[in-house]
């Protein structure tokens, strides 16, 4: 007999998510994800004026916006028929870049390593680091307290096995505060020609507005240093420590094994060549991507809308009270499939490609040194460790792309808005595939949809009943305990949901 286990709230993610597990003989064998609330953005959005766009579906996420902003602006190119220049798209690169690394670096440290790293180890603390020995005297009073919810982000605390080593646990403690400057940092560096995060201002078909300086490329210059240098020399060691300490989650949360990317980062005027390719892997298997293939069913989520429809045509109609939907949250699948997205699927897709060296370089680097062999990143450790690689080739390459910008050259070209037009913006956000869809009539926007990376991964099953990758990758958990069922929540955290866009 089941068991049925409510996780409502999952905690640290962005937005409402509930997931229900049925456990049998202490391991998941059933496992539902829900979106809890609906927020409306596409029917926001009709009728309003084209440039209206960019900033409105900026305020999808407050995480990830310049995603949704570049997103945006490319399925507006594509209606306008407009192409930036080169310092445009190089800025573009920039800004985006910075976002990817603030919200992987969120991801890991402020989000997801507290399920590992053991805030209690922290009163074992006998240095001399003043923020330390803070942390320590509040979180000794905090344990000692007889408040059962403390409003803290460390407690309370799960029962369950945190890391081993006290000095490894204080490391990752450090490394979490030490986070939250590089976070501001890398939001800094976005904002240098984005003019503010989130939700930059300059963001605009053509290209951006902010114009190239010498002393801003200074600016970007030392900021990508220090963030470079974070990346290598504790982001990718606490990952590896995590692996090392939890082998067992390279077998666990595996999900689907299908893969979908858009391809991100254009490295040549017309997209043609990018920094993370685009593909499809299904049965590991890699495929050309094609776009037509993308539908979305609504059998079980909360929309009378019409069930298979690509998002060129998708409806957004609210049915609250469906019968047998379960989720605001719709299920796209490819061809049918259900496919996972986000930093792991680029990394399968480029690594099974074999065209982008440095992916392949630092993915056997860091299998050598944890002992693991290439299928073993299909699942929650592999999450962590593609996030944490992505995070080094985007800075790495942010470095290249600040040399390659040219002060006193035009950063946008102007355009006209066409009467009647029809655009596809693909990209990719932090956590995955990200498309736009949009239809102008009248110079107004008549229709638009949003595909998001946590609609493809958080989606309920489809009109087939299959389950979505999340609850995929539930299935066959290991539960130690019922009420504290923190495998879980591990599993989930690693696809860095963000319930908020998936709802939009």
């Amino acid at each position: 007999m089941s068991i049925t286990v409510n996780i409502d709230p999952l905690t640290r993610i962005e937005g409402h998510l509930a997931i229900r597990i049925e456990v049998e003989s202490n391991r998941v064998v059933n496992a539902f994800s829900s979106g809890e609330m609906f927020r409306g953005f596409e029917a926001i959005l009709k009728g309003r004026d084209p440039l209206d766009a960019q900033q409105i579906t900026q305020r999808i996420c407050g995480v990830c916006p310049i995603s949704h902003g570049t997103a945006s602006i490319l399925a507006q190119e594509i209606a306008y028929g407009v192409i930036p220049p080169k310092n445009g798209r190089l800025l573009r690169n920039l800004i985006l870049g910075a976002n990817f690394i603030q919200s992987h670096i969120l991801h890991f440290y402020h989000l997801a390593a507290l399920d590992f790293v053991d805030i209690a180890a922290i009163t074992k603390y006998k240095g001399k680091d003043p923020v330390l020995r803070d942390l320590k005297a509040w979180v000794q009073s905090e344990l000692s307290s007889n408040v059962i919810y403390p409003a803290t982000p460390f407690l309370p605390r799960y029962s369950g096995e945190y890391i081993q080593s006290t000095e490894l646990n204080i490391q990752g403690i450090k490394h979490y505060l030490d986070a939250l400057d590089m976070r501001r940092l890398a939001h800094k560096m976005c904002a240098v020609f984005g003019g503010k995060l989130p939700h930059a201002t300059t963001l605009l078909p053509g290209g951006v507005t902010e114009k190239v300086t010498a002393r801003k490329i200074a600016s970007l210059k030392s900021i990508i240093k220090e963030l470079q240098a974070f990346i290598d020399n504790s982001y990718l060691s606490d990952v590896a420590e995590v692996a090392l300490d939890f082998p067992e989650y390279f077998r666990i949360g595996k999900g689907c094994g299908n893969f979908l990317a858009y391809g991100v980062f254009p490295e040549s005027a017309d997209n043609s060549k990018k920094l993370f390719s685009s593909g499809v892997v299904i049965g590991e298997k890699l495929m050309a991507f094609d776009s037509t293939k993308i539908t979305e069913d609504v059998r079980h989520s909360l929309f009378s809308s019409r069930s298979g429809l690509q998002p060129s045509e998708g409806q957004t109609v609210p049915s609250p009270h469906k019968k047998g939907a379960y989720s605001w949250i719709k299920a796209p699948r490819y061809n049918a499939t259900v496919m996972e997205v986000g930093p792991l699927a680029r990394i399968m897709v480029d690594y099974l490609k074999g065209k982008n060296r440095k992916v392949k370089d630092l993915v056997n680097g860091l299998l050598a040194r944890l002992g693991k062999k290439p299928e073993d990143l299909v699942s929650t450790l592999g999450r962590h460790a593609a996030r944490a690689i992505e995070s080094k080739i985007v800075a790495d390459k942010c470095a290249e792309w600040v040399e390659q910008l040219t002060p006193g050259q035009p950063v946008f070209r102007d355009f006209t808005i066409p009467e009647t037009g029809r655009g596809m913006g693909l990209t990719e956000a932090p956590r995955g595939a990200l498309g736009h869809w949009l239809e102008i009539r009248d110079y107004k926007i008549s229709h638009y949809q949003c595909v998001v990376p946590t609609t493809w991964n958080c989606s309920p099953r489809d009109d087939r009943g299959n389950p979505g990758p999340v609850e995929q990758a539930l299935t066959g958990t290991p539960i130690v305990d019922i009420k504290n069922p923190i495998e879980a929540t591990r599993v989930v955290r690693s696809f860095d949901p963000c319930i908020a866009c998936a709802v939009h």
